[in-house]
């Protein structure tokens, strides 16, 4: 038997599931004072041969970059014996020195982007601040910050000075930057003062790093180093190209592996906070995946371009629109989909309530759809999850080593199913199985195998037993963030020998 079911007693774990949550500040003078941001969309000249210093480059970009310094006061909490009157009278009084509050300094870099005070910065340098002060490369005075806006999702906040005729840097298109072009990275890494280091781009579009948000980074091997975050990366002719935000460091140093949000991100973040005061994105509705060979082989594709639409919401756009699970988005308004996080990011990139053309392709076909775009709605923050560790058996074949149970009231409350949902909840995954290899979770529904609807675990176990072929597709429902949605699992179906 390939899929065992089990009828052992289920016990639920929660654990918290870390999600997106916007922070929004706005301030309605921002209007009436606009930034003036200058903008070219022109490539670099990639032909030119580059010279011996760069010196000239940073002259014009490093007025532009400047020192942000964020205060935070933290209170103690009470102690909780401050009011016992035994205590105080053999201890003293604990509650004696509550009123020290105590001062939390950060440091982090930003880029004037309008010569009326404009900065960008990263969010997370001034995020939970509650004093910021920015002072410009070549005068040692300081001056107190406006928030104009702080976006979480995608580390980016807006910040204002009153301050005129300032070094405004000019804004590059992000999106013609290719892999190998040469960058310089400015900023005030450990406090040491304004620096410039040089690399190269070392990667376009990268993601799955395990950051929460959209992820759609520049990866640089331009040295950046804490301190940095909030800086500039710029191109060879002095344009900004990105805002750094993070190292993958185990030491928390250099090791050559720069992020920078691009540019491009943060100017939509820009102009949705002068806008409406805050940040809306484009929504579909779906639960997309990126491609590996056992799907593209499942669905029968020719290589692993696109995102495959996992599940649709109900009643989302992409509902409304015909979209359907299985179908693999190619492009999205004329632009090449990458994978599932890409998609992500460009979805978000729209402005809700406008129109969308979607290139698909469904069962071998392509095709064409338009998609009226939603408001993405506010995420939540909690999912639940199965933990049953019995009786694991000791090899996997296919689908040996999986055990699952049919859905009853009891597991449909603890795992927040949907009252309509059906199919056989997974109670167990051996570790060693091909199940586990291909992402299979204790707490899954598995509600289609191979093209065929699960309604309960005898079904599962006999669709498991008819399943032919080197693979077999599973179609599962799994709680994402705050809801539930489907997606799709191309397990191997071939025996494995430890």
């Amino acid at each position: 038997m390939k899929l065992t079911k089990s009828f052992l007693g289920l016990s639920v774990a929660a654990f918290l599931g870390v999600v997106v949550l916007t922070t929004l500040h706005f301030t309605c003078w921002a209007r009436e004072n606009p930034p003036q941001v200058h903008v070219e969309t022109s490539p670099i000249n990639r032909d030119a041969k580059l010279g011996t210093s760069f010196a000239p480059i940073v002259k014009k970009v490093a007025p532009s970059v400047v020192n942000i310094f964020s205060t935070r006061f933290i209170k103690p909490r009470r102690n909780p014996f401050a009011d016992d009157p035994v205590f105080r009278q053999f201890f003293g009084d604990p509650g004696a020195d509550q009123g020290h509050v105590r001062k939390q300094e950060g440091l982090g870099s930003g880029v004037i982007i309008s010569p009326n005070g404009y900065i960008l910065t990263a969010n997370h340098v001034v995020d939970g601040a509650d004093e910021i002060q920015v002072s410009i490369a070549d005068n040692k005075k300081t001056y107190p910050v406006k928030v104009i806006g702080k976006d979480a999702a995608t580390d980016i906040a807006v910040l204002k000075i009153d301050c005129d005729n300032l070094p405004a840097v000019t804004l590059a298109d992000s999106d013609q930057l290719e892999v190998g072009d040469v960058v310089l990275a400015v900023g005030n890494p450990f406090g040491v003062g304004q620096t410039v280091t040089m690399g190269i781009v070392s990667a376009l579009g990268r993601s799955g790093l395990g950051f929460s948000g959209y992820q759609n980074f520049i990866q640089t091997d331009a040295a950046i180093n804490p301190g940095n975050s909030g800086g500039a990366l710029v191109d060879v002719e002095g344009r900004l190209v990105g805002i750094n935000t993070a190292i993958i460091s185990p030491s928390g140093g250099n090791n050559g592996i720069g992020l920078a949000v691009p540019v491009n991100m943060a100017r939509i973040a820009l102009e949705r906070f002068l806008k409406g005061g805050k940040i809306t994105r484009g929504y579909l509705g779906v639960n997309p995946q990126d491609l590996d060979d056992g799907l593209a082989q499942s669905f029968n594709l020719p290589d692993l371009s696109g995102a495959l639409v996992g599940g649709v919401q109900a009643n989302s756009p992409a509902a409304k629109a015909g979209i359907k699970d299985g179908d693999v988005i190619l492009a999205v308004n004329g632009k090449t989909i990458t994978g599932a996080d890409h998609l992500k990011v460009v979805i978000s990139q729209l402005d809700p309530d406008t129109e969308a053309t979607l290139k698909i392709i469904r069962r071998g076909e392509t095709k064409t759809i338009a998609v009226k775009l939603g408001a993405l709605p506010e995420p939540g923050a909690t999912v639940s999850g199965l933990n049953n560790s019995e009786n694991k058996p000791a090899k996997a074949d296919t689908l040996d080593g999986v055990s699952v149970s049919d859905i009853d009231d009891q597991v449909r409350q603890q795992l927040h199913l949907p009252t309509d949902l059906q199919g056989a909840v997974v109670t167990d995954v051996d570790r060693d199985s091909n199940a586990h290899d291909a992402d299979l979770h204790v707490g899954d529904i598995i509600v289609g195998i191979s093209n065929q609807p699960v309604e309960n675990s005898d079904d599962a176990v006999r669709l498991c037993q008819a399943a032919k072929g080197k693979r077999i597709l599973l179609k599962i429902w799994r709680q994402f963030g705050d809801f539930g949605g489907t997606r799709y699992l191309s397990v191997d179906n071939t025996t494995r020998t430890n």
